[in-house]
């Protein structure tokens, strides 16, 4: 059987007014939109067509959440805990209320992401750039107090990183990021001019914030329309504009670095947190074929961008599928061979008794299920 799901979007300070509405083509409702959620998780589970939600279907087992994003400003920055930190945590933080603002672990889960670009442009921060490249960067940034306590903690010895982002939000050092954001106002670099255009936006945002300068020692990615990017746990992580499809762990686990007035628990942040330094590949769509695989390193999700040319394509719903429509006109058919459409920012649950989906039309969809077992 298939299940029509919606959602309302969730009003976060840092969605987008315009980013969904303009993929679904209605008129913009005046707030900020940041999130539709397609799922069954307890803090926002999707209507179903018959009036109820999506956790009273599936019992509330989904391994995944999949998420339409939208960001006009930058989310904080942010990592994930593996399965054994998540779950060391939880029982750590027994004690507090589910709501306990200073509560890290909201259950016993690890939470990796991928996120998908829809919008031409989709800006991130993912991982930490080699140590070398930043010392560049530095160098535009002059000789004020602050950044020469950066560079000379950046080329020390040891996890250097580990040290410069401990201090960064120790609390302490506030002086030191106020004259380092400052020089990043003026700062020019013909090397990292894009990098410095976007921490400069990011400050403009978050005035004195500490996250803004390790923002500075992050890799600026930016996306085109159906490319993206895997965060598996301890990769530090923020969005910063642009819309896109989100896939992640069912898991609310976040532990934050700043760009955020919520709780930040630095200890707890550097435990976590893997400081190897590197770039974060890019998963580009498919040069041929009508189906795009982005393929992730755990088993709880895979998700799979199906361009659609006027030919129906027809998908293997192995385990509990979500099927998002994102562009055009598609239509989607079970085992009753029914053809029913697929709305731009809706989406259609697939319960166990479905083995294929047929998807025609001309458009896109994005289709969600557990993954296979990671070799």
């Amino acid at each position: 059987m298939l299940l029509s799901l919606s959602n309302a979007p969730r009003d976060y300070a840092w969605g987008s007014p315009t980013l969904l509405a303009a993929l679904e083509g209605r008129e913009p409702s005046g707030a900020p939109e940041a999130e539709v959620w397609f799922g069954d998780h307890p803090g926002d589970p999707a209507d179903v067509e018959d009036g109820t939600t999506l956790d009273a279907v599936t019992g509330g087992t989904l391994p995944y959440l999949l998420k339409l994003l939208a960001a006009a400003d930058p989310l904080s920055i942010q990592v994930h805990p593996t399965v054994a930190q998540a779950r060391d945590g939880w029982a750590r933080e027994a004690g507090l209320a589910s709501d306990d603002p200073h509560r890290n672990y909201r259950d016993a889960n690890h939470k990796p992401e991928l996120i998908v670009a829809l919008s031409d442009r989709f800006e991130a921060l993912g991982g930490l750039r080699p140590v070398a490249d930043s010392l560049r960067l530095i160098e535009a940034l002059g000789s004020s107090r602050g950044v020469t306590a950066l560079r000379e903690r950046l080329s020390g010895e040891g996890d250097v990183l580990r040290d410069a982002i401990a201090w960064l939000l120790s609390g302490t050092a506030q002086p030191e990021v106020d004259e380092i954001i400052a020089a990043v106002s003026s700062a020019t670099s013909d090397e990292f001019a894009a990098e410095l255009d976007a921490v400069r936006a990011i400050a403009e945002r978050n005035p004195g914030d500490p996250g803004v300068v390790v923002a500075l020692l992050m890799n600026f990615i930016v996306l085109r329309r159906g490319e993206g990017i895997f965060l598996r746990a301890g990769l530090l992580h923020a969005y910063v504009s642009g819309l896109g499809v989100e896939i992640m762990a069912a898991s609310d686990n976040v532990l934050r670095g700043g760009l955020t007035p919520k709780h930040i628990d630095v200890p707890e942040l550097l435990s976590v947190l893997d400081t190897t330094p590197g770039t974060v590949p890019v998963l580009r769509p498919a040069d041929s074929g009508s189906v795009t695989s982005y393929p992730v390193e755990v088993t709880d999700f895979a998700l799979r961008r199906v361009a659609l040319d006027g030919t129906p394509v027809t998908i293997d719903a192995a385990g509990p599928t979500i099927v998002l429509g994102t562009g055009g006109d598609v239509s989607i058919e079970g085992a009753d061979a029914v053809a029913r459409a697929l709305p731009v920012g809706k989406a259609v649950f697939a319960t166990a008794d479905e083995t294929q989906l047929v998807l025609s039309g001309r458009g896109e969809a994005f289709v969600a299920q557990p993954g296979s077992v990671v070799e």
